[in-house]
């Protein structure tokens, strides 16, 4: 069938990989975002609104690694240059840090969310639009930082509402410190073997000349096995500070959440560079966060910085079939408007009538206003 044809016959139909949110997922969405919001407020982080819209250059030029062919891209009109629709908010609080903001005091503790979009889903996730909560660290990207951003990412979807949380922590630039120390690789191999322990492929890495790399991929899995046997695995002692420093941070978060390893996992750490994770939840489909270290580009090589996405769909999604009807008050023609403004003063939901034929039960409401105040239905 051609586009025009599906056009005629379904005119309201979305784009594949976008959806409307209907009020009872409207609802669940909202307090989601606020209780994410007021875990981040409490410990500090001030929120910043970037736009949605920036020049091309100026976002792909904060971050190494941003993927700005994923995002959706075009010609100001006005400008005539390219333009980018947001699809990570990350890079834009680089920018707001190394320019706005770079005479505040570091370490600077930044928080956002919005809504991000991408030109295709990622993986088995077909969504293009999806909401984006985070926050960031700027000036640090030390032990202690990580440390806050992991508890704090925790702490946040716990509030929202998500239960059995897991944190899956990586080592994002782990070929690379191992290739130009330990297990030398030649530079035309460094990809070959990223991909292979991608893929978890032991013959496919051996055969991509990375034999000596074969035991990260059994350094997986619970944190205090995973973490014994990447030890055992650093025999030069390349790996020391970063696994000392895993160390403290899983020690920091000694059951909050179940804890897992991963050393060599890349997918999508783009930017991070010595220490990266993932969160997940029980019952809630793909991830629920990830977060890292990484750098702002810059004058005199930028600044570091440690920070945490969210992207709470899945668990919106969850937590929307189970979202408690509210008690609505109908005020009838003619009603007393002080009584009515009581009620909502003190945080009752009214809903007025605009005809005769309105009723309490054609509105959906629980109880209706009379000379006595708000009564059951």
């Amino acid at each position: 069938m051609s586009n025009s044809a599906i056009s005629n016959s379904q005119p309201d139909l979305l784009p594949e990989g976008l959806e409307d949110r209907l009020p009872q997922e409207a609802a669940a969405a909202t307090r989601v975002m606020r209780a994410i919001h007021d875990v981040m407020h409490g410990h500090g982080y001030d929120r910043v609104l970037p736009p949605m819209i920036e020049f091309d250059e100026t976002l792909g030029a904060r971050m190494a690694g941003i993927r700005s062919r994923r995002m959706f891209r075009f010609v100001d009109p006005q400008s005539l240059r390219m333009m980018i629709l947001r699809g990570d908010h990350t890079p834009q609080i680089g920018r707001i840090a190394a320019s706005r903001l770079a005479a505040a005091a570091r370490p600077l503790r930044l928080c956002y969310s919005g809504q991000v979009l991408l030109i295709r889903g990622d993986g088995l996730d077909p969504s293009r639009e999806k909401l984006q909560c985070g926050a960031e660290v700027i000036g640090s990207d030390s032990m202690a930082a990580a440390s806050e951003i992991v508890a704090m990412a925790i702490e946040a979807v716990q509030a929202a509402g998500a239960t059995g949380v897991s944190v899956d922590f990586t080592l994002p630039d782990l070929v690379d410190v191992l290739a130009a120390q330990a297990l030398p690789l030649a530079p035309d191999a460094i990809e070959g073997v990223r991909r292979e322990l991608d893929t978890k492929d032991a013959g496919g890495l051996v055969d991509a000349g990375g034999a000596a790399y074969v035991p990260l991929l059994y350094a997986t899995g619970e944190f205090d096995s995973a973490i014994e046997r990447l030890a055992q695995f650093d025999t030069g002692g390349v790996l020391a500070g970063r696994i000392a420093a895993l160390r403290e941070i899983a020690a920091r978060l000694s059951g909050r959440a179940r804890l897992t390893l991963d050393p060599s996992e890349r997918h999508g750490f783009e930017y991070q560079s010595w220490f990266g994770f993932t969160l997940y939840a029980e019952g809630v489909r793909g991830i629920l966060g990830r977060g890292g270290t990484y750098r702002i580009a810059g004058p005199n090589g930028g600044e570091v910085a440690t920070g945490f996405s969210l992207y709470p769909d899945g668990l919106i999604d969850v937590l929307a079939d189970a979202e408690p009807e509210e008690d609505r008050v109908f005020l009838p023609l003619g009603h007393d408007a002080d009584a009515a403004a009581r009620l909502r003063a003190i945080g009752w939901r009214t809903v007025a009538a605009l005809a005769e034929a309105d009723s309490a039960a054609a509105l959906g409401c629980s109880h209706v206003l009379t000379a006595v105040g708000a009564e059951p239905v």
